[in-house]
């Protein structure tokens, strides 16, 4: 007895999908935004983040044939939140160099534009950091983690990539009110971690001002900066993400990303909208 595929279940590598490109020439590339990589009806930011870097990096291969760059830096500004389906990204080499290359990267939706962003390119150290200060978190989810899994078929991030969530963090979930930091863990499903994903993974956690106990809802994104420092070992992803200020109507919200061998690979930093408390 055969078991057939249904219309919504993810991909068998639903992070490699989601990120695929077709090139259309003069620096323009399609792609297609997925019902599986979303935050409610909206596109997931770090997805839209990643795919602007591989474009960006796909630029740069044209632009110096036989160079295969890392992503160093991606800033991006998010104009519009774009809904799933059809986009086109178009890139415009900046600079070429031996140490680093520079991109503009816009996603445009309907005709209209929805990020603009800047993707610096070059190679990532393979050596081990001099000096670091990283979070003592296990290196993958412990007994009593909690599984943010939707299922394989359903819709939504837990459908993508397998995500828990340190549950003495998440006061929201107790329906109590906590300080804004989050740890959890993560990793692709079906396929090996790489620095796109770490990338992802930056932006992956509930809102930190969700354990304000106010706050909940979507929060938009209007700015969100990723830094890459390596390329991550197999296994899961360990993340931290606390806030400094929230002032409505804004919060940040920096992320810690680390590796299975305890380096860190990624630090993001957004400004974003607090979800207007309830009425």
């Amino acid at each position: 007895m055969t078991t057939e595929a249904r219309v919504d279940d993810p991909p068998a590598a639903p992070f490699r999908a989601a990120v695929a490109l077709q090139p259309l020439g003069d620096g323009r590339y399609s792609a297609e935004l997925g019902r599986h990589w979303t935050v409610g009806p909206k596109a997931h930011g770090g997805l839209l983040m990643a795919l602007m870097a591989r474009a960006g990096l796909a630029a740069v291969e044209d632009a110096a044939p036989g160079v295969a760059p890392d992503p160093l830096a991606v800033a991006a500004d998010f104009l519009r939140a774009p809904d799933p389906g059809p986009v086109e990204l178009s890139t415009e080499v900046l600079k070429t160099g031996r140490t680093v290359s520079v991109v503009a990267v816009r996603l445009v939706q309907s005709g209209r534009s929805m990020l603009a962003a800047t993707v610096t390119a070059g190679r990532l150290p393979d050596v081990a950091p001099s000096w670091t200060d990283l979070p003592d978190l296990p290196p993958e989810p412990p007994d009593g983690a909690r599984d943010a899994s939707l299922g394989r078929g359903g819709e939504g991030l837990g459908a993508a990539c397998d995500l828990w969530f340190d549950r003495s963090t998440m006061a929201f979930t107790r329906h109590e009110q906590g300080p804004p930091v989050l740890r959890g863990w993560v990793r692709p499903r079906g396929e090996p971690v790489d620095a796109l994903f770490a990338m992802v993974a930056g932006d992956i956690l509930p809102p930190t001002v969700f354990n304000l106990g106010t706050d909940f809802g979507w929060a938009p994104t209007v700015q969100l900066t990723a830094l890459l420092r390596a390329r991550p070992a197999p296994g899961w992803l360990r993340l931290e993400a606390r806030s400094a200020s929230v002032t409505r109507p804004w919060f940040d919200e920096d992320v810690l990303v680390i590796d299975s061998a305890g380096r860190l690979v990624c630090q993001t930093r957004q400004l974003a909208l607090a979800p207007l408390p309830p009425s």
